[in-house]
């Protein structure tokens, strides 16, 4: 009886190189995936900085400072904030400001400062992305993305593990396709509309959604960065917010009337407000068509009192120049939130379940 022989991998492999090659491709890129693969990530833990604290004290001590001379300023061409007008018009005296002067950009980012995105209109400025770049269940928000998502992906091709919600009412389904292919699994999108109040029910058009709803709804208590630009409704839905997260300290140490135009003791005409905002940073883009100077300043104070301080500012030149008549009405900030616990005002470390130790 003839025995049959047995063909070797080996064998194979001299008979036909190409399938040793192939062999050998897979056991190294198997190698890598199982043995090089990034660790799952857990939760973090903050811990206290002296040299990072003492940089936002700095920052924050001199950012009380300027509040008196935004007073003056207010008095000088007010005197009152209701008599202050937004752009004065070209004839004498010329007064020389702008209603962007009363709000500079003072507070310093205690980190780098990167302007990520394509140039021109679509990137942004954002504080100290090397903080979440390997941040742990790091979680992006981007309300109104009109046609450009430059910014949103060089955010997410520089970190790690963050993941990114887009929503706008204006988009299909395919909005989150003009992501890049390699960061488009940690992308989600939702058609609907970010505003001050919830109405999305099964008539409702567009669907709106509050801040803290969409929180709920994610299943998110925090968002590490938070882009807003929903066209002139920031004025509402940004009261909303603040409202829904922080409160009126009770009894505020010689604090101003809302009816008294003579700032209180912190510097504004609002309360200050105890409670932290749900997420670290915001960019947000200010459409100023038809509002006061007295409501733009009111809105402006309470996000100081909620504890949003501006590190930095753009002028949108495109729609400036496309409107040369109407002012320059159309301004992007970035706030940085100097409460609570957040990656870019507290130092953090994974939380190594029992039994793990740290790397």
């Amino acid at each position: 009886m003839p025995i049959r022989m047995i063909k070797s991998p080996f064998l194979l492999g001299q008979r036909h190189p190409r399938y040793t090659f192939a062999f050998v491709a897979l056991v190294v890129c198997g190698y890598f995936f199982f043995v090089t693969a990034p660790p799952r990530p857990h939760a973090i833990v903050y811990k206290h900085s002296n040299e990072l604290q003492a940089r936002l004290d700095r920052e924050e001590r001199k950012y009380r400072t300027m509040l008196p001379q935004r007073h003056e300023l207010v008095t000088k061409y007010g005197p009152s904030p209701s008599q202050v007008v937004m752009f004065p018009p070209d004839q004498e005296p010329w007064p020389a400001y702008t209603v962007w002067d009363f709000f500079p950009p003072i507070f310093n980012c205690p980190h780098e400062l990167d302007r990520l995105g394509s140039l021109g209109d679509g990137g942004k400025w954002i504080c100290g992305a090397s903080r979440i770049e390997d941040k742990p269940s790091c979680v992006i928000y981007s309300f109104g993305v009109d046609s450009t998502y430059s910014f949103e992906a060089t955010l997410l091709q520089s970190t790690r593990f963050c993941e990114l919600w887009i929503y706008d009412s204006t988009k299909g389904e395919d909005a989150a396709s003009q992501m890049p292919r390699s960061v488009r699994h940690r992308v989600h999108f939702g058609k609907l509309a970010l505003g001050a109040h919830d109405r999305h029910n099964e008539g409702d058009d567009p669907k709106t959604w509050t801040l803290k709803s969409l929180l709920a709804e994610n299943g998110h208590s925090h968002v590490d960065f938070l882009r807003i630009d929903i066209e002139g409704w920031e004025w509402e839905t940004l009261r909303a917010i603040v409202s829904d997260f922080t409160v009126e300290r009770a009894t505020p140490p010689h604090a101003a009337s809302a009816d008294d135009d003579t700032a209180g003791a912190a510097g504004w005409h609002v309360r200050e407000r105890e409670g932290a905002l749900p997420f670290g940073q915001l960019h947000i883009e200010l459409h100023i068509w038809n509002q006061r100077f007295d409501d733009f300043l009111e809105w402006w104070e309470l996000l100081e009192a909620a504890g949003l301080r501006p590190l930095h500012s753009e002028i949108n030149t495109v729609y400036a120049n496309y409107n040369r008549k109407s002012g320059v009405e159309l301004a992007e900030y970035t706030f940085l939130n100097i409460r609570g616990e957040n990656a870019f005002v507290k130092d953090y470390e994974p939380e190594h379940p029992s039994g793990d130790s740290p790397a």
